[in-house]
């Protein structure tokens, strides 16, 4: 590992060192060994040395969960150049967006997404079946004497998508320790991934996944009985996923989930959107004691795990502060809030975040970041309330969406549920809810409306119900609200 540093390059090459004949990764097309993974990432690394990609050039992935993923992170890696991870549920214009403001100049990608790459901007672009050209050429690259940066883009809810660096320096080792003091990973297990690769969580569990040698398994698109089944055939003991993915395998017939079983399983570890604690409680009936939820974001990183001891004690809590992480409920004025008071979340971990790529930051106070929530404190657990920019200010009564949409979604009846706030000439906001129903359910409006009526104040009662096939959600499972008034009519 030491010529390529403990970036992917160093963790690849020393999987491969240690562990040759290991498979690395199994996707769609089979196995391939850690040997042969890193030789074909040093084959691609070394056509790209070749047509100038090295320090300071900006490639761009744009790639589902598969082997050319990994290859690609690697091979970038050993050049130095600096790779930025694209989002595969972009429109062509928003591609195109990211790619200019960005510096995107090479642009490796998906078969499927070559109609969409067309015109994008970026100067040089390869697809799959020149990658797998380049793979199998069996060059060799030198180690480049600067190490570039991954960039990780924002989820792109509320805005255009902001790229958020990191560097692969060693003290960002406390970061990883963070986890498996938390998480029982383990040397040379067996984990599904089914997280997007692209998006912090997902990434975060291949790089944990290749620096302990472990078998990590993929697949292109997500399909929760394929997702089971891989775990349950494969003897997996980790599972990796955003919550919306567990709702989904839960939400199987009961056959299917019984023609799977995963005595093997001792982790799943869930992250990238909050998790209810209806869905919490299925979680652990079903697979047992073997769920561990993360809260953090792209730019905070790791602020606190919940084992499953702790959603025991209570499935809402967004658990524990992990090691080398500091976390403050802080006020308007920016002071701290007695124990079990709601405030804003600041965090100051070991994995610092330098600001954003187009020179933005979050809000910092006393070297802590903000991570955009409100949270309380209560005997040393985390509750997560909602986005402070999510608040509504109905009747000078603040009301947090989280607490009426995790109500509507406990009725038998309904599926998902969001609820915004909209303009009311009487209360300045009044609550809107946009509900997805459960098949064969029949409830209308005035059944919502009184079941919330029925078990939180006046205040938090929505003016407005409307009913839809499905909501707007991103790769992993986040809310667009944004695009909720659309649906409202």
């Amino acid at each position: 590992m030491a010529p390529w540093g403990s970036n992917t390059a160093g963790l690849v090459a020393g999987g491969a060192a240690r562990y040759p004949d290991r498979v690395a990764v199994h996707d769609d097309d089979g196995p391939i060994s850690y040997a042969e993974l890193w030789a074909q990432s040093q084959s691609i690394a070394a056509a790209l040395h070749a047509d100038g990609v090295g320090p300071g050039t900006g490639v761009g992935l744009l790639a589902r969960d598969h082997r050319g993923f990994v290859t690609t992170l690697t091979a970038v890696a050993a050049t130095g150049a600096d790779l930025v991870l694209l989002n595969t549920g972009f429109a062509g214009p928003q591609l195109a967006d990211v790619v200019e403001h960005e510096g995107v100049t090479v642009l490796i990608h998906d078969d499927d997404d070559a109609g969409m790459v067309d015109g994008c901007g970026a100067e040089t672009t390869i697809d799959e079946s020149a990658l797998a050209e380049l793979a199998a050429a069996r060059g060799t690259i030198e180690p480049p004497e600067t190490f570039g940066r991954i960039v990780i883009l924002t989820s792109g809810t509320t805005g255009r998508p902001k790229g958020a660096a990191r560097s692969s320096d060693p003290e960002q080792i406390e970061a990883v320790a963070a986890v498996i003091d938390k998480i029982p990973l383990r040397l040379r297990d067996t984990q599904v991934v089914a997280a997007p690769l692209f998006h912090a969580w997902g990434l975060s569990h291949l790089l944990l996944g290749l620096s302990r040698c472990a078998t990590t398994v993929l697949a292109r698109r997500f399909e929760p009985s394929a997702t089971l089944a891989a775990t349950s055939s494969r003897d997996a003991e980790v599972l990796v996923v955003v919550p919306v993915m567990l709702s989904r395998i839960l939400d199987l017939d009961p056959d299917v989930l019984a023609a799977h079983p995963t005595p093997q399983l001792r982790t799943i570890a869930a992250s990238g959107s909050a998790i209810g604690p209806g869905l919490v409680t299925r979680v652990l009936d079903h697979f047992g004691p073997v769920l561990y939820n993360l809260y953090g974001s792209t730019e905070v990183a790791v602020a606190t795990i919940a084992t499953p001891d702790d959603l025991k004690i209570d499935p809402a809590t967004a658990g524990r502060v992990v090691l080398g992480t500091r976390i403050e409920i802080l006020d308007d004025d920016g002071d701290p809030v007695p124990d079990g008071e709601v405030g804003r979340v600041f965090v100051g971990s070991a994995m610092p975040f330098d600001g954003y790529t187009n020179g933005g930051d979050k809000e910092r106070i006393r070297g802590l970041l903000s991570s955009g929530d409100m949270g309380r404190f209560t005997d040393g657990l985390l509750f997560v309330e909602g986005r402070d920019d999510d608040m509504i200010v109905s009747g000078g009564e603040n009301v947090f969406p989280a607490e009426v949409e995790e109500l509507l979604r406990g009725h038998a009846g309904i599926a998902d549920a969001a609820v915004i706030g909209v303009d009311d000439d009487e209360f300045g906001q009044a609550l809107a809810a946009v509900v997805v129903l459960e098949a064969g359910a029949d409830l209308d409006v005035g059944d919502v409306r009184t079941h919330v009526k029925e078990q939180l104040a006046r205040h938090k009662v929505p003016r407005t119900v409307t009913f839809v096939d499905a909501l707007p959600r991103n790769a992993t499972g986040k809310l667009v609200r944004r695009a909720l008034p659309d649906l409202m009519g």
